[in-house]
């Protein structure tokens, strides 16, 4: 099996962060094959950035991003960018907090989560990329949440104090997503 994801927003939204535990957890922890690949706009904070994480039990090609299983958007701006690329009966997960745009696709499952509004109600707007995380392994339940929130612990590790908090909104995010299987 074989599971392809865009993650886009903004940069200063933790896009890269997100695929980069999601990638590091599978890679780390299960036998499975990964592959990460970032893309930077020409601004690096609140210009556009995007990352593929692919997913497989098999060998894995270079990530094309031309046909994705699931996408993450942030913002507008990459609904319309990506929502192309996404397949049909593909999962899109949106940050309902800042992308107000209809969804015209009638193909693919919509998965909504006011990351942002979250964020805020926890106090920290830092924390709404670990939101989404969450949602999308709550939804999806690609790999263990167990085993994505010992490498967000790792990482953050050197932070102490950030862990309560980046837990809460972990907890949140695979709430909202289990909610919308």
């Amino acid at each position: 099996m074989e599971t392809n994801l865009c993650v886009a927003g903004f940069g200063g939204q933790g896009v890269m962060t997100l695929g980069k535990f999601l990638a590091e957890a599978t890679c780390n922890s299960t036998n499975k094959n990964v592959t990460f690949f970032p893309s930077y706009g020409a601004e690096q904070r609140g210009g556009t950035a995007n990352c593929f994480v692919v997913i497989s039990d098999d060998e894995i090609g270079p990530p094309l991003g031309d046909e994705m299983d699931n996408l993450i958007v942030m913002n507008g701006a990459s609904l319309s960018k990506f929502i192309g690329s996404l397949k049909s009966e593909g999962t899109l997960f949106i940050n309902s907090s800042i992308v107000k745009d209809k969804i015209e696709r009638k193909d693919v499952k919509v998965v909504e989560a006011p990351v942002t509004e979250l964020a805020i109600e926890l106090g920290n707007t830092k924390v709404l990329n670990i939101i989404m995380l969450g949602v999308y392994i709550g939804y999806t339940n690609v790999i263990d949440p167990k085993i994505i929130w010992e490498t967000v612990e790792h990482k953050l590790s050197s932070k102490p104090k950030l862990l309560p908090l980046n837990k809460q909104a972990f907890e949140k995010g695979l709430e909202i997503g289990r909610d919308q299987r």
